[in-house]
C-alpha cells in the first residue's frame, strides 16, 4: 500500500478530532487541512509523496467538492415569491445580489489590472476570476451555524455566494478555452449544458421510482449521482471544457432532482469523508514555502493579493446597507470575501495551461488561505440578530370574541407573536386589559386593514361571527400573500367550503370541534385528557432545522422526552418507528410535558 494515502487518510481523520478537541471553531476544516499539508508536504516534514494513487485520489476530491457545490444551490431563491409587489420591494434578495455582484466584477477588473499595471501578476483575466470567488461551501455552513438561511440577509449572502462560485467557474471554462488554443471550439460547450438538460429530463420522473425501489444493497440514488458525475464530467472534457464544470453542472441536475436529505447526506459524507480531505491536503503538500520565502517578488505580492482579495469584496457593503443595518451588511461583506473552493481548481487548471508559476500559485493559495480564517472570523464577532429574525410565528386574530380572546391568550409567547384586532370600540374597552397585543381599526376596508399590517403576518385568523365578512378578509389575506389563512364559516354551504378548500383557505367550525369533542370523550376519554391537560400535550412541529435531517427518530437527543404518533409528509401519513428518517419538511405529531415541547419545537423548529 502507498505510505502517502495511508498519511494522508491519518490526516483527515485527526484534523477534525483535534479541532473538536480543542474547540477550533472559527477556522474552515479545509484550511487547517491545507496547513496540515503545508507541514506534512514538501515546505517542512516532506512525509507525504505525490504519487499516481494519491493524485487519482486528489482528483476525485476536487471533482465531487464541484459537484456538491452544485448541489448546494438553492433554486427556490430564484423563483418569484408569491407576495404583492409592496412586500417584494421591501427586500428583494435576488436583485440585491445581482447588484452587489455587478460590483464585485467591476472592482474585481479594477483590481486586477492595478495588479498588472504595478508589475506583480500580468494575467488581469485570471486575477479578476480569483478575486471574484466566493468559497459558497464556507458561506452556507456559516449561515447554517448562525441559523439565517431562511432570513432575508441569509438568503442575500447566500445568492451573491452563489453568483461568486457560478460566474467565475463559466468565465474559467472561456479563460481555459481561449488560453488552451481551443477558442474555435467554445461554441462545443453548449452541448455540455444540453447533456445536462437532456439527463435532467430523463431522470425525473424514474428518479422517483428509483427511492421506493432501492435498498441497502442497491443504493440507486448514489449510483446515479456517480452516473451524472462521470456523464457530464466525460463530455466536458470532449467538448474541451473543464471537467470540474461538469461535475458541478452534475450537482445542479442531482438537486434538480430533488434528492431526499437522506441521499444528500450520504453524497456529502462520501465527499467529505474521504475524497475531498485528500484534495485539501494535497494542495498544502504541493505548496513550496521556500521557494516563496525566497523570491521578493512573491513575498511581495501575498500581502497584496490578501488586500485585494478583501477589497475586491467591499463594495458590497454599499449595495447591503440600503436594505440592512450597518453591522450585519459589513459582517455579510466580510464573509462574503471568504476564497478558497473555486481558487483552487482554478489555479490548478492555470498551472497546466502554464499561465502561472508555481510561486504565483502559492502566494495566491496563500492569500485564499489567509482571507478564509479572517471571513467567517469576522461574521460571526460582528453579526447580531435583528428583532424580526427572532420572531417565531406572526399570528393576526381578527375579531374579539369568546373563541378568539381565549386563544389569543394561551397561544406560547415564545413561539408565537399574536395581535388581536377589532373594529368595534366597544369591545377593545372590554379586552384591552386582558389582551397584551390587542389593536383597534377604524374600518375593515382593505386599504385600512393594509395600513394596520394586518397583512405582515404568518397566519391569520378571521374569526368574526359572520360568515361572509369571514370569507372577504381570508380572501384579501390570500391576496396579499399571507402563508396560512384560517376562517371561521358557522353555517357554510358544501360547495361554499369546497370553494374556499380550493383557495387554499382552511376552514374551522365551532359546531363540529364541539362533536368532535363528545365523540372523543365517549370513544377515547384518553385522547381527550390530552387534549386539555395543561402540563402534557398534543404538539405538532414542523421540522425546519437541517441539522436533523437524516437523522433516524431513535438517534434524537430528546427522544426520550416525546413520543411521536404520525409523521405528515409529501401529502400522506407515515407509522414512524424508530429508524424512521426526518427530512425538511415534516410534521411530527407528539406528546410531551409542556416545558419539553417547548425545547423540541424550538429545536426542530429553528431554520437554518
Amino acid at each position: 500500500m502507498d505510505l502517502s494515502i495511508f498519511i494522508v487518510s491519518l490526516a483527515a481523520l485527526v484534523i477534525p478530532i483535534v479541532m473538536a478537541r480543542f474547540r477550533i471553531n472559527a477556522i474552515p476544516t479545509a484550511v487547517a487541512e491545507i496547513v496540515t499539508g503545508i507541514i506534512l508536504g514538501k515546505s517542512l516534514l516532506d512525509t507525504i509523496k505525490i504519487t499516481s494513487s494519491v493524485s487519482l485520489l486528489s482528483n476525485l476530491g476536487v471533482i465531487l467538492l464541484m459537484f456538491l457545490s452544485g448541489m448546494e444551490i438553492n433554486f427556490d431563491l430564484f423563483k418569484k415569491k408569491d407576495l404583492p409587489e409592496s412586500k417584494q420591494s421591501k427586500i428583494n434578495p435576488a436583485r440585491i445580489a445581482i447588484i452587489a455582484f455587478t460590483a464585485i466584477t467591476i472592482t474585481a477588473f479594477a483590481l486586477a489590472y492595478i495588479l498588472k499595471l504595478i508589475g506583480l501578476f500580468n494575467d488581469v483575466m485570471l486575477a479578476m476570476i480569483i478575486f471574484m470567488t466566493v468559497a459558497l461551501g464556507v458561506v452556507i455552513a456559516t449561515l447554517k451555524e448562525k441559523e439565517i438561511l431562511s432570513r432575508p440577509i441569509g438568503q442575500t449572502i447566500l445568492l451573491t455566494a452563489v453568483l461568486g462560485e457560478v460566474i467565475p467557474l463559466l468565465l474559467l471554462t472561456i479563460y481555459a478555452s481561449i488560453n488552451g488554443g481551443n477558442a474555435g471550439r467554445l461554441w462545443l460547450i453548449v452541448l455540455l449544458f444540453l447533456a445536462a438538460i437532456i439527463l435532467l429530463r430523463r431522470f425525473k420522473q424514474p428518479y422517483q421510482w428509483f427511492n421506493k425501489i432501492s435498498k441497502a444493497t442497491t443504493q440507486l440514488d448514489i449510483r446515479l449521482a456517480f452516473f451524472l458525475i462521470f456523464t457530464l464530467v466525460t463530455v466536458a472534457e470532449r467538448v474541451g471544457a473543464e471537467n470540474i464544470l461538469g461535475a458541478f453542472l452534475a450537482g445542479m441536475v442531482m438537486k434538480l432532482l430533488e434528492p431526499s436529505e437522506a441521499t444528500m447526506d450520504k453524497l456529502t459524507s462520501i465527499g467529505y469523508g474521504f475524497f475531498i480531505p485528500i484534495f485539501f491536503i494535497t494542495t498544502g503538500v504541493k505548496l513550496d514555502l521556500k521557494s516563496l520565502l525566497a523570491n521578493p517578488n512573491a513575498l511581495m505580492l501575498i500581502p497584496v493579493l490578501v488586500l485585494f482579495l478583501l477589497l475586491a469584496k467591499l463594495p458590497i457593503f454599499l449595495v447591503y446597507t440600503r436594505n440592512f443595518n450597518k453591522r450585519n451588511s459589513l459582517a455579510g461583506t466580510f464573509l462574503i470575501m471568504t476564497t478558497i473552493t473555486i481558487v483552487l481548481p482554478t489555479l490548478e487548471v492555470a498551472r497546466k495551461l502554464n499561465a502561472i508559476t508555481e510561486t504565483q500559485s502559492d502566494a495566491f493559495i496563500l492569500a485564499a488561505v489567509v482571507v478564509c480564517i479572517l471571513g467567517p472570523f469576522l461574521f460571526n464577532s460582528l453579526f447580531r440578530l435583528t428583532k424580526e429574525d427572532k420572531i417565531k410565528q406572526r399570528v393576526v386574530m381578527m375579531g374579539t370574541n369568546v373563541m378568539t380572546v381565549p386563544v389569543a391568550q394561551e397561544l406560547h409567547d415564545n413561539w408565537y407573536d399574536v395581535l388581536l384586532v377589532t373594529h368595534k370600540k366597544e369591545n377593545y374597552d372590554t379586552y384591552k386589559s386582558k389582551v397584551a397585543n390587542l389593536k383597534l381599526i377604524n374600518s375593515l376596508e382593505e386599504a385600512c386593514l393594509e395600513k394596520a399590517g394586518v397583512f405582515d403576518c404568518d397566519i391569520l385568523v378571521a374569526g368574526f361571527i359572520e360568515d361572509d365578512l369571514n370569507r372577504k378578509i381570508a380572501r384579501l389575506a390570500k391576496e396579499h400573500g399571507v402563508q396560512r389563512v384560517i376562517a371561521s364559516q358557522e353555517r357554510p354551504k358544501p360547495e361554499t367550503i369546497k370553494k374556499l378548500v380550493s383557495e387554499k383557505i382552511e376552514i374551522y367550525n365551532i359546531f363540529n370541534v364541539q362533536t368532535s369533542v363528545l365523540r372523543a370523550l365517549i370513544e377515547s376519554p384518553s385522547i381527550l385528557r390530552i387534549l386539555i391537560d395543561t402540563k402534557n400535550g398534543l404538539f405538532e412541529v414542523t421540522v425546519r432545522n437541517h441539522k436533523y435531517a437524516g437523522q433516524k427518530l431513535m438517534n434524537l437527543d430528546f427522544i426520550e422526552q416525546m413520543t411521536v404518533s404520525r409523521i405528515w409528509r409529501n401529502g400522506k401519513w407515515l407509522v414512524p418507528h424508530g429508524n424512521t428518517i426526518i427530512e425538511v419538511g415534516d410534521h411530527l405529531i407528539f406528546t410531551a410535558k409542556g416545558e419539553d415541547a417547548e425545547r423540541i419545537r424550538e429545536e426542530l423548529g429553528r431554520r437554518n
